[in-house]
């Protein structure tokens, strides 16, 4: 509660999850925004933060966010309750709630908390209608937790292709206690993928209006194989020889060192921190897996099945990040409760007192060592984020933003002097608009340059001019950092020339702070 009261200051924040409700806000509705191409995703949870943007706030967005992850921590509890008792369900929710991931995610303006609920609530309402005897009513409640899930979120597709799969399995397997016909388990099936699109239909209807694709920009090349912008990827284990220069045993051993080498910030170490006793604890879940009833033992199973499949998704289809695995935390959180319960049984068992005094306290600084870790971690967001500075009055709103984006200075620049009329062409911003309030586009799209296109397209540097105002364009917005490294690298000496004349002749300076300049282009005579 303490960390979120701050501006927002997060890249995908300031890139889409606030930019483009804001963009929606000033246009009057939702529209098309080729230059965004996030602006494609779906948005279930982004519709919600339009809400307090209308108001003017931005801050309030967080509350929102952060209000998924303590549905999520409702959900787990309730569950473990009625399955293994209130300590355990306690200690669940609260080992959520700390995981490094979790918090950072609770005090910034993204979505996957949305996903994580919506797919927490899916799997376990799947789970409820093979408890109640497969009647409709759990199977229509988790088809919509599915369809929600899709419409927050892309990720949200492996949770409906995995739960799809699963209602016929489980129907067909334990309906009744026998084999049901197979018929009938597909028939349900079809019903949980007809409701799940039915939810998620709008969005994939939006897209195909504009782009014929209903899922883009993800498998354009199907949809569209005549467009040559299409988002070409390679696979995660090439991608991290060549970039990382990671040996085939680290590659190998990725889906352990997820668990243990999470930093922030650094995509070659999943951008973000999970706790090491995710993985270790859901293990004793299955130690004499017999010993449960059934239903125990086939919820168990179907949890560390999903949690499984999903991480293989995930790590097969795209860059490996913890945000884009973190639906299967909260089933790995209930794991680990059903471990943490055996383990405590078979202290418990032990012959001695002695040893069992000895084992307990083991396993209860075994306890405590899990959650320091999350403790320790809060406590460096809280020298990170510097809640306090702003809370107290120490700095202000625009001081603040500024010791986190060094951009904001001719940001608001930008607000205060140019005109409503102006479009800025952005140029190595990363993308973050949503500080500006004047019109702008992007430079590079799809990883291809505007402006080296037209300069490699220009005879003249007049011809550049006429090229740039066409597109509506009256101003750049540089960061010079990084520009003048790509200028050196993706030019030829003469296009680099032609590159510095033009800017000499038709580009006056308006206002450079901290390696970010705004420049103004000439009028077209």
């Amino acid at each position: 509660l303490i960390l979120s009261w701050v501006p927002p200051v997060s890249k995908d924040a300031l890139t889409h999850h606030l930019a483009v409700p804001k963009l929606y806000l000033r246009y009057g509705g939702i529209y098309e925004i080729p230059f965004i191409p996030f602006s494609y995703f779906p948005m279930n949870l982004d519709l919600l933060y339009l809400i307090p943007l209308y108001f003017g706030n931005d801050i309030i967005p967080k509350y929102i966010h952060f209000a998924f992850a303590l549905l999520t921590a409702l959900l787990i509890f309730g569950y473990l309750q009625k399955r293994i008792g209130p300590p355990y369900a306690l200690l669940g929710a609260i080992l959520f709630l700390s995981i490094p991931i979790i918090v950072k995610l609770s005090i910034t303006v993204y979505v996957d908390l949305g996903l994580i609920f919506f797919t927490t609530a899916s799997l376990l309402l799947l789970l409820k209608w093979m408890e109640k005897g497969f009647g409709l009513r759990f199977l229509v409640l988790s088809a919509v937790g599915s369809g929600l899930a899709m419409g927050t979120k892309y990720n949200g597709l492996i949770t409906f292709l995995l739960l799809a799969l699963f209602v016929p399995f489980l129907h067909s397997r334990y309906y009744g206690g026998k084999k049901a016909g197979f018929s009938k388990s597909l028939r349900y099936g079809a019903l949980f993928v007809l409701i799940s699109l039915m939810l998620f239909s709008p969005w994939m209807i939006r897209n195909y209006l504009w782009t014929s694709n209903p899922l883009y920009p993800l498998y354009d090349q199907w949809f569209n194989p005549d467009d040559p912008a299409h988002w070409h990827t390679i696979g995660v284990f090439t991608y991290r020889s060549v970039v990382y220069h990671e040996a085939w045993w680290q590659i190998a051993l990725l889906p352990i060192r997820v668990f243990f080498q999470g930093v922030d910030g650094d995509p070659q170490y999943f951008d973000g921190r999970l706790n090491p006793f995710l993985l270790v604890f859901p293990l004793f879940a299955f130690y004499r897996l017999g010993t449960e009833s059934d239903s125990i033992r086939m919820e168990l199973k179907a949890m560390i099945c999903f949690a499984v499949l999903f991480f293989a998704f995930a790590f097969f289809s795209s860059s490996l990040r913890i945000r884009y695995i973190a639906p299967i935390i909260p089933p790995l959180v209930m794991l680990s409760m059903f471990g943490l319960k055996k383990l405590v049984i078979q202290v418990q068992a032990l012959k001695t007192r002695l040893m069992r005094n000895i084992s307990l306290t083991g396993l209860v600084l075994l306890l405590c060592f899990a959650h320091w870790l999350n403790f320790r971690y809060i406590v460096d967001q809280y020298r990170d984020v510097d809640p306090f500075s702003y809370l107290g009055g120490t700095v202000t709103r625009d001081e603040y933003i500024e010791k986190h984006r060094p951009e904001y200075p001719t940001m608001q620049y930008i607000n205060e002097s140019l005109p409503p009329a102006a479009r800025i062409l952005f140029i190595f911003m990363g993308n973050r608009g949503y500080y500006c309030d004047r019109e702008y586009i992007f430079d590079m799209i799809n990883n291809r340059s505007m402006l080296k296109s037209l300069v490699q397209a220009s005879n003249t540097s007049q011809d550049l001019l006429f090229q740039i105002r066409k597109r509506g364009i009256t101003h750049l917005l540089i960061n010079y950092r990084i520009f003048d490294r790509w200028v050196k690298d993706a030019f030829t000496t003469e296009e680099q020339e032609f590159l510095l004349q033009f800017f000499q002749q038709h580009m006056r300076l308006l206002y450079s702070k901290a390696g970010y300049s705004l420049l103004r282009l000439e009028e077209l005579v």
